[in-house]
């Protein structure tokens, strides 16, 4: 997703990021699929196009859905949703009678809960609080509701980095008989997107 926005040029917005539209490897790397609804902006520069709303709904930037322009950062909305499913386990919209969004569901969470409630049970407690709070803030950025205090998928990607970095340094600390897993986790997928650029295109 950063190098449809910041390797192509003119950039491409997918306008359907979703965790259905993400497929995994047989190296559980991601691969964004499914760009029936992609559009090139025609102009460099451009920091919008307007355009008929489509998408799927809990996935869809309210900003482009009510105004009607696209913008990169539409996908950066789409985008965090998908890092809050990940995070807590939960669907965008619950499966409910009440139809909740996820963003709805965590905002009430955070006001009588810590975030280790909110992150997947089936993690049985088994993970780094202070990398969960960061991925939760990234994401909580990511689906501001206005496009101008949302970040940039470079500025995403940076910051996932880093929690990822902090996760291999809390590891070897922790036991040196990791060396090997660590060899699997793929610390290279994140500089891999401008190497795949010939593939992408």
């Amino acid at each position: 997703l950063e190098y449809l926005h910041h390797g192509c040029n003119p950039p491409i917005v997918h306008r359907d990021v979703k965790s259905k539209n993400i497929l995994l490897n047989e190296k559980f790397q991601g691969k964004l699929a499914d760009f029936g609804l992609s559009k090139i902006f025609p102009n460099e520069g451009d920091t919008h196009v307007f355009t008929v709303v489509a998408g799927t709904i809990g996935y869809l930037d309210p900003e482009y859905n009510r105004l009607r322009r696209l913008k990169e950062k539409s996908d950066v909305y789409s985008f965090g949703v998908v890092l809050l499913e990940i995070i807590t386990g939960q669907p965008a919209i619950t499966k409910t009678e009440e139809k909740i969004h996820i963003i709805q569901w965590i905002g009430s969470m955070l006001v009588e809960r810590d975030v280790k409630d909110i992150v997947d049970p089936r993690l049985q407690g088994e993970f780094d609080i202070n990398n969960a709070t960061k991925a939760l803030d990234i994401a909580m950025a990511c689906v501001a509701q206005t496009s101008i205090n949302r970040p940039t998928m470079r500025h995403v990607v940076m910051e996932l980095k880093q929690c990822f970095e902090n996760k291999i340094t809390d590891l070897s600390d922790s036991n040196d008989t990791h060396e090997s897993l660590l060899s699997t986790l793929n610390y290279e997928s994140f500089d891999k997107i401008s190497g795949e650029s010939s593939l992408a295109r």
